[in-house]
């Protein structure tokens, strides 16, 4: 039995994933006061990307934990009160539309015993991004699993180089970026008038 799997039978808080999404003003070295948070709690950040967002100047760090609840709250609660962010977002993965890209790098000499490794690329949603003399480069869209699976399967033929993204990921929350950054502004606003 897993522990997570014990944890959750005894009533304790199982460890599984979960999404940050934090909005940040475009600062340098904020990244290095976020990780900071992971590591004094000794949270191993399973995947990390920062982006520009639909508003000028804020940028989405969008960071994947495994961990408890409790942890990630925590953690989320201790980033809220950095100085740059603007917010701090916690959620499961039913919570979050979500995609990672993964490249493969693959000898072009595998391509041309037919076309079983075509329909093998055609079959998993992948496509070829780059055709060199020496090589082949192609690109899968989708689940952390569904590139790993591709991965697996092409192996045996030889992967030259294989690399995967950090998650990108959207809330299925109906709250607009520029709406929460206009309503966080009147908040502060409005306490420093009273």
């Amino acid at each position: 039995m897993s522990q997570s799997l014990y944890n959750e039978q005894n009533g304790q808080d199982p460890e599984r994933l979960f999404t940050m999404s934090v909005l940040t003003e475009d600062k340098s070295g904020l990244l290095n006061h976020i990780t900071i948070i992971f590591s004094r709690r000794k949270i191993n950040i399973s995947s990390l990307n920062v982006s520009t967002t639909e508003v000028a100047g804020v940028s989405r760090f969008t960071i994947v934990v495994h961990s408890t609840r409790e942890q990630a709250e925590k953690v989320v609660k201790q980033i809220r009160k950095l100085v740059d962010v603007l917010g701090a977002f916690l959620y499961e993965e039913d919570q979050v539309h979500y995609q990672e890209i993964a490249l493969y790098k693959v000898p072009t000499k595998i391509f041309m015993g037919g076309n079983k490794i075509e329909k093998l690329v055609r079959d998993n949603g992948a496509r070829i991004l780059v055709i060199e003399e020496d090589y082949i480069v192609l690109e899968k869209t989708g689940h952390k699993d569904e590139t790993s699976d591709l991965f697996k399967k092409l192996e045996p033929y030889g992967v030259l180089e294989f690399v995967r993204s950090g998650r990108v990921a959207i809330s299925m929350s109906k709250r607009k970026t520029e709406t929460f950054i206009k309503e966080l502004e009147e908040i502060k606003t409005n306490l420093l008038l009273q």
